[in-house]
C-alpha cells in the first residue's frame, strides 16, 4: 500500500459513518453513468443509419423490406419507424392514424431513453446535502468534546473541524461530475429525439406524397388501391348478373298495384 492509498483510506475513515453513504452514492452513480453512456452511444450510432436506410427503401416502395429491417434492428428509432410502417402495411395511411402510432411509440421510447437520469439527478442533489449533514454532525461532536475537556487546545479543535469538513468535500466531489454527466445525457437525449422527429416526419411526408400521386403500393393484399391512387377499405364487387334493386314501395308513385294488369 503506497502513501496515496493510505491517505485516502485514512481520510475515508476520518470522515465518519456518512462516508459509507457517500461511497454508496458514488458507486450507484458510476454504474448508471456507464450503462447510460453505452445505451445512448448505441442509440445514436444506429439512429442515423436506420433513418437513412428506411428512407431509401420507402422511396423505392420497398416497405416490406423496411419493416423487416426495423423489426430486426434494436433501438428507439427503429421501434418508432416500425410503428408507422405497420400502419402502412395494413393500408391505413390516414394522417392521424400514422401520427398517433408514431407518437405512442415515441412516448414509450422516450421513457427508455430517459431511464436512469432520475437516479443521476437524485445523487447530484443528495450527495452535497449528505456531506453537509456529515459536517454538521462532526461539528456537533467536536464542540461536545470541547465542552467536556474544558481547557481546549486550538490545534485539537482545528483537527476536529478538518475531519468534519471531509464529508462536505466528498459530497461535492461526487455531485459535480454526476451533475455534468446528467446534463450531458439530457443533451444527448434531446438530440436523439430531434433526429427521430425529423426522420419520422420525412417518412410521413414521403408516404403522403406517394399516396396522393398513386405511387403507394399495397402491402396488405386485402386492401385495394382506390381509383384516385389513395387507399381505402375493401370494396364489395358487384356481379354482372346481380338482380336490380327492388322498387321503393314507400315512394310517391301514381301506379296502383291493381293497374299492373292493365
Amino acid at each position: 500500500m503506497n502513501g496515496f492509498e493510505y491517505n485516502l483510506l485514512t481520510l475515508f475513515a476520518d470522515g465518519g459513518p456518512m462516508m459509507y453513504a457517500l461511497l454508496l452514492c458514488s458507486l450507484v452513480a458510476l454504474g448508471v453513468t456507464i450503462a447510460k453512456a453505452w445505451t445512448l452511444w448505441v442509440a445514436h450510432r444506429d439512429t442515423q443509419r436506420i433513418l437513412d436506410e428506411v428512407r431509401e427503401l420507402s422511396e423505392a416502395g420497398r416497405f416490406r423490406e423496411a419493416i423487416r429491417l426495423t423489426s430486426e434492428t434494436p433501438g428507439p428509432a427503429a421501434a418508432i419507424l416500425l410503428a408507422g410502417l405497420r400502419r402502412i402495411e395494413k393500408g391505413r395511411v390516414h394522417e392521424n392514424e400514422i401520427e398517433q402510432a408514431i407518437n405512442t411509440a415515441g412516448t414509450i421510447e422516450l421513457g427508455f431513453l430517459e431511464r436512469g437520469l432520475v437516479i443521476l439527478a437524485t445523487v447530484a442533489n443528495v450527495a452535497p446535502l449528505m456531506g453537509f449533514l456529515g459536517t454538521v454532525a462532526g461539528m456537533i461532536m467536536a464542540f461536545a468534546s470541547i465542552e467536556e475537556m474544558g481547557n481546549v487546545d486550538p490545534s485539537a479543535v482545528a483537527a476536529g473541524i478538518k475531519v468534519a469538513l471531509l464529508t462536505t468535500a466528498t459530497g461535492l466531489l461526487i455531485a459535480i461530475p454526476v451533475n455534468v454527466a446528467y446534463n450531458f445525457f439530457v443533451t444527448r437525449v434531446d438530440k436523439l429525439i430531434m433526429d427521430m422527429e425529423q426522420g419520422t416526419q420525412q417518412l410521413l411526408n414521403l408516404v403522403w406524397d406517394m399516396e396522393q400521386d398513386g405511387r403507394l403500393e399495397v402491402i396488405d393484399s386485402r386492401v385495394p388501391v382506390s381509383a384516385g391512387g389513395g387507399m381505402r377499405g375493401p370494396v364489395d364487387e358487384v356481379s354482372p348478373t346481380a338482380s336490380p334493386p327492388a322498387p321503393d314501395l314507400d315512394s310517391d308513385s301514381d301506379v296502383h298495384p291493381s293497374d299492373a294488369g292493365e
